[in-house]
């Protein structure tokens, strides 16, 4: 049974904010994979956020001012479900999903224009979609030729992802029990990762393992391509091949989270294949842990958005010069950016129902202070190629390290915690493995 209160909440708490006029939102397209295959169907994030609503074909009409929501979603199809599987229709989904009103998508367009008329605003993702824009235009326009029969068009646009998006950077109770539930899959994943991690094998054999993972504990899917990069593959930040071999005296990069119920996880951890961290590479690693937990310290209500980035690039940027990578003082590195060649991203982003989630990071060109129920990721990282004229020691050591991290009252609670991260809990958890068990390449 689906708990559609969270979702009527939302939409009422929307049309309040916005007071008067017509909002509408529409999911997402199905999506053409090759001839007549599509890509495994995922809903806009937006409308799911106000809907609950998973099926394609689907949009939200929302009058503000008579605080009445409606749907429209594509009929109950009885033949169509034995090839694509139920439908809820119009009647079922507006009991289901608690909307006032529902009719079939193919009412659209018949009924929009009398919706529009006499709103003194529309509300809409403007310019997100050139064929939802052209749509839009001719609804307008076919209200406005009413003109002589006093019925009057709306005479503004606004971008109803603005309210929307400010609504979703503040996670309810109900998103974060989601949230908790996906790291905590994704943690379990990571561990497996670990554990499957051998000399010799693929990196695509240590994907299978995490979305076996995934999948094994309900998870619809990644919440994003997974990186598995071995060795100088962990130094290409956004590496997706994952097919090359493990070598004994590399490390491994995972970037990996699930997505369960639309809400993402995204967590990333570097381990030594051997199940030992040793020379240059422990030091490194011991290096970007430090910088992480300085910036997971750096995040609480009394922060703003990019204290956990400085208290970062700070602990990195010594270690650097300690390790003659960088010359120079602290704050002279910082501020001729030489520490960019091994440290080129920022520590963190928003994570939501996208792992890039919606939210402004400044705001009147300051950064956003943090309030309690924000979600982000803290992910500094160190990436050292032959290239950038160091000791050899330190060659195609890539390392990042990230958790999801709420923003509570009092601090910060790390959600994927359970993901071992230290150096002592890597390797006890490394020395479980069974190397015999290790299958061999296809």
């Amino acid at each position: 049974m689906i708990d559609c209160i969270p979702f009527v909440q939302r939409r009422e708490r929307l049309m309040q904010q916005l007071g008067s006029g017509i909002a509408v939102l529409a999911t997402a397209p199905e999506q053409v994979r090759n001839r007549d295959s599509h890509f495994p169907y995922r809903f806009d994030s937006h409308f799911y956020y106000l809907s609950g609503f998973t099926e394609p074909e689907a949009v939200i009409v929302l009058l503000a001012a008579a605080n009445k929501a409606i749907l429209f979603c594509r009929d109950k199809d009885m033949e169509r479900e034995i090839w694509d599987g139920f439908r809820y229709g119009p009647t079922a989904a507006a009991e289901a999903f608690g909307f006032d009103e529902a009719y079939t998508i193919a009412e659209l367009d018949e009924r929009m224009p009398k919706l529009m008329a006499n709103q003194p605003a529309l509300h809409y993702a403007v310019g997100a979609d050139s064929v939802w824009d052209s749509r839009m235009l001719g609804w307008l326009n076919n209200v406005r030729e009413q003109a002589r029969s006093g019925v009057a068009a709306p005479a503004e646009i606004r971008d109803v992802r603005v309210p929307v998006d400010a609504m979703r950077l503040i996670k309810d109770d109900f998103e974060l029990d989601l949230m908790r539930r996906a790291a905590a899959i994704s943690c379990g994943a990571h561990r497996r990762a670990m554990l499957a991690t051998c000399p010799g094998g693929y990196e695509y054999q240590v994907e299978a393992e995490i979305l076996h993972e995934f999948r094994r504990h309900g998870a619809q899917s990644p919440a994003y391509t997974s990186i598995v990069a071995g060795g100088a593959n962990a130094c290409v930040l956004h590496y997706v091949d994952n097919n090359a071999s493990l070598h004994a005296d590399d490390l491994l990069l995972i970037d990996a989270g699930c997505e369960l119920d639309g809400y993402a996880s995204d967590i990333t951890r570097t381990f030594p294949v051997n199940g030992r961290f040793a020379g240059a590479q422990r030091d490194v690693y011991e290096l970007v842990l430090a910088a992480q937990l300085a910036a997971i310290a750096a995040v609480s209500p009394q922060a703003h958005w990019n204290s956990a980035h400085e208290a970062a690039v700070r602990v990195l940027v010594q270690g650097m010069i300690d390790f003659g990578l960088c010359e120079g003082s602290v704050d002279g590195v910082i501020e001729s950016g030489d520490y960019r060649r091994f440290y080129m991203h920022r520590t963190g982003h928003w994570l939501g129902l996208d792992v890039h989630d919606v939210g402004d990071y400044k705001q009147h060109d300051e950064w956003r202070s943090l309030q309690p129920g924000m979600v982000l990721t803290v992910e500094p990282g160190c990436y050292i190629r032959p290239a950038d004229n160091v000791p050899e020691a330190y060659w195609n050591i890539g390392i990042r390290i990230e958790d999801d991290v709420l923003v509570t009252a009092s601090g910060a609670e790390v959600l994927t915690a359970a993901a071992p991260k230290t150096v002592a809990e890597i390797e006890v958890l490394m020395q479980q493995r069974q190397a015999s068990e290790w299958p061999g390449a296809l």
